[in-house]
């Protein structure tokens, strides 16, 4: 089963509402290691969910009947704005989270899951999901150029289920399309790499997923992190003991 890979609590997660790579149970950190503006901020973002939390049900209610009511409009409005200061917020709080990544770590693990949990801003999810798996300054991302070049016995393969991986979706769906040769290109370069596992279609959906948010490059060592560190190739290896079928 799948349960049974003995991986590290680092996870993917996909939802309707957000995607979002999520940190391993963290350490408790003391209020006293955060600044005035941490605590601030972090304050206020609760406030700000709870508020959202409130509007966006009141939301759903007003775009039903907003044709019937003039007061509709307003609740619509305060819910909007009451959005778009989240949305500053979160924007503030995430910056300063990338740019004292090494501190932050180590001090406002806590901090930093719940936030996590939260959701990441879209604007940030490319550089906090390779932070969060240590795959932004992987030597083998100087590779994949290289690795482009050769050719895989997978090749043909990989060129048959290309369509198949995320159908409907803008980037994937048009057939010889930008989305397309760069997942052909990923799934090539690590069935290069990792010779055992070499390619299974399922694979494809996860790198699918890393390409909806950032370049190939720092996709496929997101990837191989996934795949090595987080042992998901145990799930993908021609045997699938691990799946226990």
């Amino acid at each position: 089963m799948a349960s049974q890979v003995a991986s590290p609590s680092t996870s993917l997660h996909t939802t309707s509402s957000s995607t979002t790579l999520s940190t391993p149970a963290l350490s408790p950190s003391s209020p006293s290691q955060l600044s005035p503006d941490d605590l601030e901020l972090l304050a206020k973002l609760e406030e700000q969910n709870r508020l959202l939390e409130t509007d966006s049900k009141s939301l759903r209610s007003v775009n039903g009947s907003r044709r019937n009511s003039g007061s509709s409009l307003v609740s619509s409005s305060s819910a909007s704005s009451n959005l778009s200061h989240l949305e500053e917020d979160s924007w503030i709080l995430w910056g300063r989270i990338v740019n004292e990544w090494e501190d932050v770590r180590k001090k406002k693990e806590k901090q930093v899951k719940e936030l996590v949990h939260k959701g990441i801003p879209h604007h940030f999810r490319a550089i906090v999901w390779q932070l969060l798996c240590s795959a932004q300054s992987m030597p083998i991302k100087d590779q994949y150029s290289e690795l482009l070049k050769m050719t895989s016995p997978c090749e043909k393969l990989i060129r048959r289920d290309i369509a198949r991986t995320y159908p409907e979706h803008n980037f994937f769906k048009e057939k010889d399309s930008l989305g397309q040769e760069v997942l052909f290109n990923v799934m090539k370069a690590y069935s290069l790499v990792d010779r055992e596992v070499g390619y299974c279609q399922g694979s494809a959906f996860i790198v699918g997923l890393l390409l909806m948010q950032m370049p190939e490059e720092e996709a496929f060592c997101v990837f191989v992190k996934l795949m090595q560190d987080y042992r998901l190739r145990e799930l993908f290896k021609p045997s699938m003991a691990e799946l226990g079928l």
